[in-house]
């Protein structure tokens, strides 16, 4: 049955105005907000709309629920897992499969600290694995307060990443927060994607007014992550934010929409080479290493591209993510003015 999504509760879980879920008779809908081995924590709002939370048994549900996930509750347990618009994914421990982070986003929060030389390799990582689930990406560069002039180190992520809005933040002065508080609108949920101690706990901190403890190491005293599980949090200003370990960049999961959206310069050079299966490495007629000789791409970003190239075709035969989930069909609206 269709679900109003305006009672207070399920808004303030990131429930769109025009959404509906289509529930079993006699099952509440709510939202899980985080997965502890085999038991998920859900929220849900009962008929009146009360809201309720409890530990439901999610091993046996298929596929796995994860924070973000819509569910439905009914005596004692889960008994709906709603269809996912994206998944943020990266590759299992055992290579075999992909995991599913978290559920349900609008936005991937690429986060990024410019108090240290950028990791460009990671960064087009996490800009493929971002693409690849389906939500609109966002480069949020973080800890701009401690550096002198962070002009150079905002555009060279441009240049790196033309395709991608570039949002600078503090959270100690703090800067760039209403732009985030107003992105993080009621109904959008986003996640911030980035390798550990890059400040997305010290974000979180500043915009839900928490005080999470943040250990300080390095001669600079920059804070290490100290998240260890996926955690979904209910904001002040009304959206949804997920909060996930740190990424590695050997976690990037990598797909042909995500490579093209992230190289799109390499992947309009494919196009014109001689044979469809060129692997621009010494092929005949291959437009992509001719751009090379002349100056017209660089020599690490084809690098890089090869390598995540190679993660796709490596995780083709073990992908079995839903068949065209309507990618950013309906994408949010950026606003950073």
């Amino acid at each position: 049955m269709p679900v109003d999504p305006s009672l207070p509760v399920l808004r303030s879980l990131g429930a769109k105005p025009d959404e509906t879920f289509d529930l079993p008779e006699g099952a509440a809908l709510g939202r899980l907000s985080i997965v502890h081995g085999a038991l998920g924590e859900v929220i849900w709002a009962d008929e009146s709309g009360e809201e309720h939370s409890a530990m439901f048994p999610c091993s046996k549900l298929s596929p796995q629920p994860v924070a973000g996930d819509w569910v439905g509750v009914s005596g004692g347990a889960i008994v709906w897992l709603g269809p996912r618009r994206s998944e943020l994914r990266r590759p299992a421990s055992t290579k075999r499969r992909v995991q599913v982070l978290a559920a349900n986003l609008d936005f991937v929060l690429i986060t990024v600290p410019i108090d240290r030389p950028l990791n460009l390799v990671l960064l087009e990582s996490l800009s493929v694995m971002a693409f690849d689930s389906g939500a609109t990406p966002l480069v949020v560069l973080t800890k701009v307060d401690e550096v002198d002039d962070p002009a150079a180190a905002v555009e060279l992520v441009r240049a790196t990443l033309p395709e991608l809005e570039v949002l600078v933040t503090s959270s100690t002065e703090p800067r760039g927060i209403d732009q985030l508080e107003r992105l993080l609108a009621p109904g959008i949920t986003a996640v911030m994607l980035g390798a550990s101690g890059v400040g997305k706990t010290s974000l979180l901190n500043v915009l839900d007014d928490r005080d999470e403890f943040v250990r300080a190491v390095g001669p600079k005293g920059e804070g290490r992550h100290s998240t260890t599980t996926r955690r979904l949090h209910r904001l002040r200003c009304g959206g949804v934010l997920l909060d996930i370990p740190g990424i590695r960049l050997l976690d990037a999961v990598s797909s042909d929409e995500g490579l093209e959206a992230t190289f799109p310069e390499i992947e309009a050079l494919a196009a014109e080479c001689r044979f469809r299966d060129c692997a621009h490495q010494g092929d005949k007629g291959c437009a992509v290493e001719r751009a090379l000789r002349m100056g017209e791409i660089s020599e690490r970003r084809l690098e890089s591209w090869r390598q995540l190239r190679a993660a796709s075709g490596a995780q083709e035969a073990v992908d079995e993510r839903p068949a065209k989930r309507g990618r950013r069909r309906e994408a949010p609206e950026i606003d950073l003015d």
